[in-house]
C-alpha cells in the first residue's frame, strides 16, 4: 500500500479533511485528528484506544505497533504501509475515525470487524 492509498482511504470517510500536524499530513473530522501520514517513511499513525491497539498489534504485528513513548501508551499506533493490505488499513482508519467523529456520523460508515 502506498501513502497515496492511505490518503485516499482516510479522505473517503465522512467529513474527513486533510490538514498538517508537525509538518506531516493529518486527517481530521470536525477539527479533531484521527490519523497522520508520514509519506517518506511509508507509515501512518492512528489514534486508537488501548484496547483497539492491543487487538491490531496482536493480530497483525508486521503492520501495527504502538508509537514509542507516551503517545503509544495512550493508543497512538503506527501502521507500516509497505506490509499492509487496503482492507486492513481501511478497517483501522475507520476505528480511528469512529474514536473521533461525533456519534451522529457513525451510521454513515460500517463498523470494522476485529
Amino acid at each position: 500500500m502506498t501513502p497515496e492509498d492511505y490518503r485516499r482511504i482516510a479522505l473517503a470517510l465522512p467529513e474527513a479533511i486533510e490538514g498538517a500536524h508537525m509538518n506531516h499530513p493529518d486527517f481530521r473530522v470536525r477539527s479533531r485528528i484521527f490519523s497522520t501520514l508520514w509519506p517518506a517513511e511509508s507509515k501512518g499513525v492512528l489514534k486508537l484506544t488501548l484496547e483497539q491497539q492491543k487487538i491490531v498489534t496482536a493480530k497483525e504485528p508486521a503492520i501495527f505497533a504502538p508509537v514509542p513513548g507516551g503517545w503509544g501508551r495512550r493508543g497512538a499506533t503506527t501502521v507500516n504501509l509497505e506490509h499492509a493490505k487496503e482492507s486492513t488499513v481501511r478497517s483501522a482508519l475507520v476505528m480511528a475515525w469512529r474514536n473521533i467523529a461525533p456519534k451522529a456520523l457513525h451510521a454513515a460508515v460500517a463498523s470494522p470487524k476485529n
